[in-house]
């Protein structure tokens, strides 16, 4: 037998072998499941998921379900191939037991694994008080349920509509109500929406979007308390600066918390900023020892990445969780010279007030800017960002075609300022500052970067 041959038995009998358990039955969750058998996994496949519904997408939520496009029960996930897996809906892992190597449910099964895919995601962050929390007419948007709820309490045609916080959630579903022709305020505690991912000058322009779009948009205020009518229904809205608004739905688009309570206690590195992982999306333990069994995928991952000063990063985009869980299913099964690294360059993108953003990069990792193309008057640009004389990101407004030719610039970590097209060129073409908030100190700055994109 040659060695090749020896090999080659060695890697079909590795695939073939062995308990594999996805927790997460999400994008991340599916699309590692498909890969695993596309690559040759043939050995039991459970996957467990807290919602009892099927995969599903999540970025129609805000958009086309909330306008009354497309049911909310409508936006399954389309399956790319038979993944022969033992559905577990419903039913949320409340611990994990590395010991035994077994999951452990809410409903007390304890299900085993030899190989473990940690893809839980995150949630919308509630609101901050317990019992205003209660009152009917307070939203979030993260669950297909949430999303049904919300469209459906638009369909009643409320007086006003508030949304707390103008990220891009926040934004989008500002955008829609105003497609519905509903009044609706925006109470930002920042200087301009979207600051937290592109910075105050592109958030002076998404905020005129706004103004002109007739949202009421209220900045460097917070909202301190609601209060409810007899029937604890949502009325009215105290606010930081001594207002009071009469409003009938309130929306709290504070962001998102990520789903790791479930491993307390497994001595995992896992915190309110993630599971941290390598390039191979191995899990660390508590003592940055990597494990050989565990491996994380999606918006709960965090990651170092080369272009970036290996800082860790959590990334909370489609094509993240896509490509994240694809390395991830194939590091599972693959011996140690099969394996690959997972290192993407983010990009999101964003519909809102007849704007489509696109963006790729790390743009808050730039602290200065320069428009590149096109007319931020008439919201129709490219802009990148540059840190330490090199371009880390860029963004788009209805000019989205460019984006490729930004990121190549990215990945090889081109000068900045860039330079200028042969084209199409902006009248000023001088960086600029970013205009983000300053940058906290290494250990924190996760808490700011991937926070409510989408």
């Amino acid at each position: 037998m040659t060695a090749a041959s020896l090999v080659g038995r060695l890697v079909d009998a590795f695939k073939a072998e062995g308990r594999i358990v996805i927790v997460g039955a999400s994008l991340a969750g599916l699309r590692a499941a498909e890969a695993l058998r596309e690559k040759g996994f043939r050995g039991p496949l459970t996957i467990i998921g807290d919602e009892p519904h099927e995969p599903y997408d999540r970025p129609p939520l805000s958009k086309q379900v909330l306008k009354g496009w497309v049911p909310a029960d409508h936006t399954k996930l389309p399956r790319l191939r038979p993944v022969d897996a033992d559905w577990r809906l419903g039913v949320a892992a409340v611990g994990l037991d590395r010991s035994n190597r077994q999951v452990l449910l809410a409903n007390g099964e304890k299900v085993d694994y030899d190989r473990l895919l940690i893809a839980t995601g995150t949630r919308a962050r509630p609101w901050f008080n317990a019992h205003e929390a209660a009152l009917q007419g307070l939203f979030t948007v993260r669950t297909c349920d949430d999303a049904a709820r919300l469209a459906a309490a638009l369909r009643e045609r409320p007086r006003r509509v508030l949304i707390v916080g103008s990220g891009f959630v926040g934004s989008e579903i500002a955008s829609v109500c105003r497609d519905l022709d509903l009044a609706v305020t925006v109470a930002e505690r920042g200087k301009a929406p979207l600051t937290g991912a592109l910075g105050g000058v592109i958030g002076d322009i998404a905020a005129r979007m706004q103004l002109d779009a007739g949202v009421d948009l209220r900045t460097g205020v917070a909202v301190e308390a609601l209060d409810g009518d007899a029937d604890d229904h949502v009325r009215r809205a105290r606010l930081s600066d001594g207002t009071v608004l009469d409003v009938d739905v309130v929306v709290a688009c504070l962001g998102s918390i990520r789903n790791v309570e479930w491993l307390d206690g497994a001595q995992l590195a896992s915190g309110f900023w993630g599971v941290a992982c390598d390039a191979g999306c191995r899990a660390f333990d508590i003592n940055g020892v990597v494990t050989d069994n565990i491996f994380v995928a999606g918006d709960v991952a965090r990651a170092p990445h080369v272009l970036y000063e290996y800082e860790f990063m959590s990334q909370e985009h489609w094509d993240n969780a896509v490509f994240g869980a694809e390395v991830a299913a194939n590091n599972m099964i693959s011996l140690e010279m099969g394996r690959r690294p997972h290192l993407p360059l983010p990009s999101f993108w964003s519909g809102q007030f007849g704007v489509n953003i696109k963006s790729v990069g790390v743009c808050s990792f730039g602290d200065e800017i320069v428009f590149t193309q096109g007319s931020p008057a008439q919201r129709r640009f490219a802009a990148a960002y540059g840190y330490r004389g090199r371009i880390v990101g860029a963004v788009t407004f209805n000019h989205g075609k460019w984006l490729p030719y930004y990121a190549s610039l990215i990945e090889r970590s081109a000068p900045f300022p860039p330079p200028p097209p042969g084209y199409d060129r902006p009248v000023i073409f001088e960086p600029m500052p970013a205009r983000f908030v300053p940058r906290p100190p290494r250990t924190d700055r996760h808490s700011r970067r991937g926070a409510d994109r989408t």
